[in-house]
């Protein structure tokens, strides 16, 4: 009898024990709550004869694999919600022959609304020299563009430069994007150690020019991505024999156009030949700005912070959607 009451005793604090583990498991197994994600968007005409309607909340989509997100704001950037800071990063490596386009720079930053402030930065040695801070004076920033020295630095390369200039920027809840003026090309990291295809015996390794767009490209894309800034890119050729090189210009080119692509701006050119003028481009800019919304949407956190792929879209006939491939989402709580 004594034996059957231990047992029994036995038994109900294995269930106990059972039991708690099952409301464990399941608190362990409960859904996070979604993350909040704020991404600016452009509405972008097919047919840049045609206006573009406004949108509405309900017309844009936010999709994740095959799961549709909840959007639950979309406000146009646009009388108290315009505020807008406007980097414009020129390449020092550029040959001086884009002076006569700088104009058009000039006349693209006077028409700018109060509501714009501007900034002002020549890239060299991986970095940016502010000649201008943000300024709502835009005849201040003006007179700060001057021509590109048209020489090399010890280390050129736009992209360096563009993740120094994006990680020092304070955050704040107003739209933020970079206009670039270079063409692409990374002369700091221009070749390539690879082994000899003649054999060991010729060499640990041989120097060829770079097989494919820069590595730092892919980290300019993300740093933009995480940090919510939207990369644009006016091209203008370089001085040196990269800039005579059709290889080198092309893997440029392409550097320009995957950050832009990437980050939901867009790399204005003609192919790989000087732009005759800035002017057409710029107005194209100017429309992009002009179509921005900032879009709030409900994300699925995942255990760790990180960037996530969506694809932002709309159904609407004559509008294409330009967003960052990726937003960064916090971590689960």
């Amino acid at each position: 009898m004594r034996n059957s009451k231990m047992l029994r005793a036995l038994l109900g604090t294995v269930c106990v024990f059972a039991f708690n583990g099952q409301i464990l498991s399941a608190q362990q197994k409960a859904p996070s709550s979604p993350a909040q994600v704020h991404v600016v968007i452009t509405d972008m005409a097919l047919r840049t004869d045609s206006e573009l309607p406004r949108l509405r909340q309900d017309e844009v989509k936010v999709k994740q694999g095959k799961t549709f997100l909840q959007v639950t704001q979309l406000i146009p950037a646009q009388g108290d919600n315009a505020s807008l800071q406007l980097m414009i990063l020129i390449d020092d490596t550029l040959d001086p022959v884009i002076g006569g386009n700088l104009n058009d720079i000039k006349e693209f930053v006077k028409a700018q609304p109060p509501s714009t402030v501007i900034g002002i930065g020549y890239m060299s040695n991986a970095g940016v020299n502010i000649v201008q801070n943000f300024t709502v004076d835009h005849e201040l920033a003006v007179k700060a563009l001057r021509l590109p020295r048209g020489a090399f630095s010890t280390m050129d390369s736009p992209y360096l430069s563009l993740i120094s200039l994006v990680k020092g920027w304070p955050q704040q809840n107003v739209r933020r994007e970079v206009l670039m003026l270079s063409d692409g090309i990374d002369r700091l990291r221009g070749e390539k150690p690879e082994p000899s295809r003649l054999g060991p015996n010729y060499g640990p390794a041989v120097y060829h020019s770079m097989p494919s767009i820069s590595v730092d490209a892919n980290s300019a894309s993300e740093i933009s991505q995480r940090y919510n800034v939207i990369v644009h890119s006016l091209y203008a050729v370089g001085v040196g024999r990269a800039g005579r090189s059709s290889w080198d210009l092309q893997l440029g080119l392409g550097g320009l156009s995957k950050i832009a692509d990437e980050s939901g701006g867009e790399c204005y050119s003609l192919s790989t030949s000087n732009l005759v003028s800035f002017k057409p481009y710029l107005e194209r800019f100017q429309r992009t700005l002009d179509n921005q919304y900032y879009l709030v949407f409900l994300a699925i956190p995942k255990k760790n912070a990180g960037l996530q792929r969506v694809n932002i879209l709309t159904e609407i006939s004559n509008s294409e959607i330009a967003a960052p491939d990726n937003v960064w989402v916090r971590a689960a709580k």
